[in-house]
């Protein structure tokens, strides 16, 4: 069984070492990331964690990432692109805080375990399954958090780089199949799962993306909450990111329009055939009134039209 059945069908691993992991120590470092996250750090329990965006002054999003609160401060779990873009955007806040910013990318290995039968594979394996989404619980060296990049159920293990060939034979010897990148981008959306860097970018704001638990909306002043609020205030979001599916075998390059009646009402941001679909699945910004009115879609510039539809 290959890689991308097995994150269908029941549990394959994948690395992640790659993304960037930034630990924020110091008796401030919960007021720091309350103040420059959409969502509530300040309350967060030891052991709990969030997902939260990271915004300009301006409202657009420059990093999303994953906030685990642990008992040596927060580890921030980011996409490998803006790793360093997040660190320095935090270390320019750094005024008067006693708040300290590690890049631990190089020295914390992470491993994903994800599918319909990964807890159970997870817990067949001696790891303890941490119990709420995002939460931590500590094992051996390191610590495993419940989250997921496919959106498919999952868990993810950080420990020292030097403890991963460890784990990596435990799970050759449990025979659970590696998922490879293309693999893992499929079956991420089959599932609609956007992915900071090719589906949220800068060019966006918080709430065109549609992903309602990264900010929250009762919390104090953050960078970048007067944009949110005034725009969600005035019902002035236009775009909202999308899963759509397309009857085809080749993939729209990022950037190709989807037309409704002529006028083009969406823009993809990635997309992939999938084998299982017989089709290709695909994240687009659609406007507000196209997925209103489940609008009929065709790609733009097919000959003979390429019909498109809204999964939601």
């Amino acid at each position: 069984m290959t890689g991308y059945e097995s994150l269908r069908s029941s549990a394959a691993w994948f690395d992640l070492s790659a993304r960037g992991k930034i630990r924020v120590t110091g008796e401030d470092n919960a007021r720091l990331l309350h103040a420059m996250s959409t969502n509530d750090v300040k309350n967060l329990a030891e052991g709990a964690g969030l997902y939260t965006f990271f915004l300009n002054d301006k409202g657009r999003i420059l990093s999303d990432a994953y906030i685990y609160h642990r008992p040596d401060g927060f580890l921030l779990d980011t996409e490998p692109e803006t790793a360093s873009v997040l660190r320095d955007h935090l270390d320019r806040y750094i005024i008067a805080d006693d708040a300290a910013l590690e890049d631990e990318t190089a020295t914390l290995a992470a491993i994903a375990l994800e599918g319909p039968k990964s807890i159970e594979a997870a817990a067949d394996l001696g790891l303890p399954i941490p119990a709420e989404p995002f939460s931590s619980i500590s094992w051996r060296n390191g610590f495993i958090v419940r989250v997921a990049a496919t959106g498919a159920p999952g868990v993810r293990v950080f420990f020292p780089v030097a403890e991963k060939t460890t784990l990596v034979e435990l799970l050759n010897a449990a025979q659970i199949p590696q998922a490879d990148a293309a693999e893992v981008r499929v079956v991420r959306l089959e599932h609609g799962t956007p992915r900071f860097g090719e589906d949220i970018s800068s060019r966006y704001l918080a709430p065109e993306t549609q992903i309602a638990h990264a900010v929250h909306s009762n919390k104090g002043c953050y960078l970048g909450q007067e944009i949110v609020e005034r725009v969600r205030a005035q019902g002035q979001v236009h775009r909202l990111l999308s899963a759509v599916r397309i009857a085809a075998t080749a993939p729209p390059e990022p950037g190709t329009k989807l037309l409704a009646n002529g006028n083009a009402v969406a823009e993809i941001t990635s997309a992939a055939f999938s084998p299982a679909l017989g089709e290709v699945v695909a994240m687009a910004y659609v406007r507000r009134e196209a997925l209103n009115n489940k609008a009929a879609l065709v790609v733009a510039g097919s000959n003979p039209e390429i019909a498109a539809s809204l999964t939601a």
